[in-house]
């Protein structure tokens, strides 16, 4: 019996670990096809640059925590080189052998958590962790979920059938903002399908990959199936140009997506790069209230803005305008504090530089005229000091035209636009260049059918401000916050990860009656 849960050791420091015993019959049957497939492990050749090393950050009052060492190839590595990474392939043969792929020591004087490193609240923490152990539990599923299919005499003593077989090598790079689930989305699909997987995370925030890393080698993935690479963008621009990695997984900002899906698709890789999002939630007048705000406040100020399936567009329609005085009310109620703190209802931002950009759009909003209704600059937490905080923030008389109307800001930064009826409501939403997700509040039942058949989207929200799908449905939006056909985990995660072939046997009838081979 597999083991996988959170575990918190000491709950006077909040610390999450990871616990894994052991590999499923579908994490071992994902190894032999891996096999049976040829598909290679692999040494990745590396030197540790401390020089050029990640920084890591307790965020909320900029304390460096520790340096974990960035991949490079071996030799010298200066800022703006071509970067050439080597992959040395092994023999199915040496899988579980000695050889392994370079993950970087974590030099820090205390243990890597979630929360410590990127500094969401624990609740988030811990709800993170949890939603990428879904996708683990779909994952150990895999012998039923990617069958294949079986035709008996489609013609006279022929059969057809088609089955799965895994890609090879494949490459996936992760956003600073889930450094525990995101990763989980893909390479636990990846390796039951039967391929190996080159993991990229985020250079904002690496410790956690190498924590999962040793949790899954602890628990019994060979070496060389699981591969951490740490660096910045020419790392894995050297992973999608490698001859021999056959599919890229992204997620993103939209700008990088779309660069992303350019470069793999233009080396006849499979790719799926998910990118930004600007997503709606429409308020009808009979919505209810208390509900709604407490889902609107959650929704766009959760993860302090920084997550792709944060509302930062609220669209109250008629009377349901009254909602904004409410939505207000409670933002000005959101502590902010350490997110090891129970009583922390939002953390600060990842970085300075993002603290800097979040500020910047709202005196932009200012500047275009929307009305600053609630001003997040300046916001500090008790007793903390100068950290990367930007409070609530909302802003009315928002139009579409507005660069905080329709760029992403990746902050806890909420735009007001109303509308006279839903017609309007949904010509605004689906004006986005994005089309991630989306959400109506109503007690409608016509209302709501008619805006998710009408929205322009992939995640849809009813009467639910953070509409991300459970692990056994697929990740992902439509338009400018996607590039690529499938989305992650699920379903798409298995055609992604895998390939199929179609067979046709025939077979001559052998013998005469009464022989060996006879009938």
């Amino acid at each position: 019996m597999t083991e996988f849960d959170v575990e918190f050791i000491d709950r006077d420091d909040r610390s999450a670990r990871f616990v894994v015993r052991g590999l499923t019959p579908a994490f071992a049957n994902g190894i032999r096809r891996a096999m049976i497939a040829d598909v290679p492990t692999m040494s990745i050749d590396t030197v540790r640059v401390i020089e050029n090393s990640s920084v890591m950050f307790d965020e909320v009052i900029g304390l460096r925590l520790g340096l974990i060492p960035l991949t490079t190839p071996i030799g010298e590595f200066e800022p703006g080189d071509t970067v050439t990474l080597s992959l040395d392939v092994l023999g199915p043969e040496e899988l579980g052998e000695t050889v392994t792929a370079y993950s970087g020591d974590i030099q820090s004087a205390d243990d890597m958590v979630v929360p410590a490193e990127k500094d969401e609240i624990l609740a988030e923490a811990e709800g993170e962790v949890r939603r990428g152990i879904e996708v683990v539990e779909v994952a150990a599923g895999m012998p039923s979920l990617a069958k294949g299919d079986f035709i008996e005499d489609i013609a006279s003593r022929v059969d057809g059938y088609i089955y799965r077989e895994p890609l090879g090598v494949v490459a996936g790079a992760c956003p600073f903002n889930f450094p525990a689930m995101i990763p989980m989305w893909m390479f636990p699909m990846a390796v039951a399908c039967g391929n190996t997987f080159v993991l990229k995370p985020s250079d904002k925030c690496p410790a956690t990959a190498a924590l999962i890393g040793e949790t899954f080698q602890e628990g019994g993935l060979p070496d060389g199936v699981l591969n951490i690479v740490h660096g910045a963008r020419e790392v894995f621009e050297a992973l999608i140009d490698a001859d021999r990695v056959a599919a890229i997984s992204f997620v993103g900002s939209t700008r990088v997506a779309r660069s992303v899906w350019e470069r793999a698709a233009g080396r006849h890789k499979r790719v799926q790069a998910l990118g930004g999002a600007k997503n709606y939630i429409v308020v009808m007048p009979d919505a209810d209230p208390a509900a709604t705000v407490a889902a609107v406040v959650g929704s766009s100020y959760g993860c302090a803005g920084q997550r792709c399936m944060a509302s930062s567009v609220l669209v109250p329609v008629g009377e349901a305008a009254a909602i904004v005085d409410r939505v207000v009310a409670a933002a000005k109620g959101v502590k902010l504090g350490n997110g090891m703190d129970p009583s922390t209802a939002m953390g600060p931002l990842v970085t300075a530089e993002l603290k800097q950009r979040v500020e910047q759009y709202i005196q932009a909003g200012v500047d275009e005229g929307a009305k600053l209704l609630l001003d997040g600059r300046g916001a500090k937490a008790d007793g903390l000091g100068d950290g990367f905080f930007v409070g609530p923030t909302v802003f009315d008389q928002v139009t579409p035209q507005m660069r905080i109307g329709r760029e992403e800001i990746f902050g806890p930064v909420l735009s007001v636009m109303r509308a006279g009826n839903l017609d309007e409501a949904l010509a605004l939403a689906n004006s986005s260049e994005y089309g991630n997700g989306a959400s109506i509040f109503t007690a409608s039942g016509g209302a709501a059918r008619e805006f998710r058949n009408r929205i322009q989207c992939g995640m849809i929200g009813i009467n639910a401000g953070v509409p991300a799908p459970m692990a056994f449905f697929s990740f992902g939006g439509f338009k400018s916050s996607i590039f690529g056909d499938l989305r992650m985990h699920g379903p798409d995660g298995i055609e992604f990860y895998t390939r199929k072939k179609a067979v046709i046997d025939r077979w001559f009838e052998i013998g005469t009656p009464g022989s060996v081979w006879g009938r």
